[in-house]
């Protein structure tokens, strides 16, 4: 049977346990807080960031979360290893009821994602990495209670597309869809390609080209560590970059900044 990495074995049961606790608040007349940056909070981020933390303090690897006080960089930059978390990635699309919100786990060892974990709470699909080994899974579970051992019997390995399809499947975001991607789109179609834009929300549009669900996902709209970090270690994990526009680099993480470049995501 396959086996896993212990840290990541803990982030997918905080994944499993804080996505039970979404659903929970998803179901009733929640309210809706607005932060000092305008981005909505509701019950559920509150929730799964708390039971998140539950689980990972214990490792003694330090936290970034998007519902944690910013720890200054001074401190930070002495962390060779972290985690970056997003306890309700997609809190927009939560609230528009459409299901496609996350619970977003990553660890990073110097600046780089290596164990990824992306929860899907509403239909209950679970993607999780390990880069070292090159493999990342999907599993689709009947209950946010199943076990490690059962979910690694189901799982299935992620194969993204081999080359690009035509027409070219471009991932788009439902919710910030910007002139820079429309300019993308259309760069492409000049160059002789039918182009299809496959809109998802949160860090789905990750898991899209790294199932072979599309060919590739510019954003060129602002991202904040949290959103991108489990993301980038499940496409890394089966060999698809993410290039910062800035840099012509993979995205790093842990910065002096949280705040993302823009960046391209592709074989």
């Amino acid at each position: 049977m396959l086996t896993i990495n212990k840290n990541l074995q803990i982030a997918i049961k905080a994944s499993l346990e804080a996505g039970q606790a979404i659903m929970q608040v998803y179901d009733t007349a929640f309210n809706v807080e607005y932060k000092d940056d305008k981005s909505p909070l509701t019950e559920a981020d509150k929730r799964a960031n708390e039971i998140i933390s539950s689980y990972l303090l214990p490792t003694k690897i330090p936290i970034i979360s998007e519902e944690n006080k910013q720890i200054d960089y001074n401190i930070r930059k002495k962390w060779d290893t972290c985690w970056i978390v997003d306890p309700v990635d997609g809190t927009k699309e939560f609230i528009k009821r459409n299901g496609e919100f996350t619970v977003n786990i990553a660890l990073v060892t110097n600046g780089k994602p290596n164990l990824g974990v992306i929860y899907v709470p509403a239909n209950k699909a679970l993607y999780f990495s390990d880069t070292k080994i090159k493999k990342a899974y999907k599993v689709k579970l009947d209950s946010h209670e199943t076990t490690i051992e059962e979910l690694l019997r189901k799982a299935s390995l992620l194969k993204p597309k081999k080359s690009n399809s035509n027409p070219v499947q471009v991932v788009g975001s439902r919710s910030h869809m910007s002139q820079e991607t429309l300019d993308f789109v259309e760069n492409l179609k000049s160059q002789g390609n039918d182009v299809e834009i496959v809109s998802k929300g949160s860090s789905l549009k990750f898991c899209l080209v790294a199932e072979g669900n599309a060919d590739v996902y510019p954003r060129f709209a602002p991202t904040m560590e949290w959103d991108t970090a489990a993301g980038q270690a499940i496409c890394n994990a089966v060999g698809i970059d993410v290039i910062s526009k800035l840099t012509n680099k993979s995205l790093l993480y842990n910065k002096k900044t949280l705040l993302n470049p823009w960046f391209l995501v592709s074989k």
